[in-house]
């Protein structure tokens, strides 16, 4: 493990998707899962989010349209905190997710519409 792309990717995690969030989500790891908290910390947030190729609104607004084709509910909703902490618009998710419907099946893009506007409710976005 690279000391510096922890430091990066710790830096990177709490400024897109809340320190509390990923404080709890290191406090809660155990040796099961400790190695993966680590690993997605370096590469995820160190590595990726954290080379400035891409800024952070453009990031979240592509993983939010794999994550949808995907369908990962947890992570779509997860990382629409983090989109919206990155000044992506309600509109642009919006957007983002009709293209997700388009090109990835209509059942992906409403799973997606309903992960989403659940956070957006609770964030009182919508």
């Amino acid at each position: 493990m690279s000391e510096e792309m922890q430091k990066v990717g710790l830096e990177k995690r709490k400024e897109v998707l809340g320190a509390e969030h990923v404080e709890r989500s290191l406090a809660n790891a155990h040796d099961y899962s400790r190695r993966m908290q680590e690993l997605v910390t370096e590469y995820c947030w160190g590595q990726v989010w954290g080379d400035d190729t891409l800024d952070n609104k453009t990031r979240s607004l592509i993983n939010l349209a794999m994550l949808s084709a995907l369908g990962r509910t947890h992570e779509i909703k997860l990382h629409t905190k983090g989109a919206i902490n990155n000044g992506v618009s309600v509109e642009e998710i919006q957007s983002a997710l009709i293209q997700v419907m388009i090109y990835c099946g209509v059942p992906a893009g409403m799973e997606a519409f309903r992960a989403t506007e659940e956070v957006l409710k609770e964030l009182d976005q919508i």
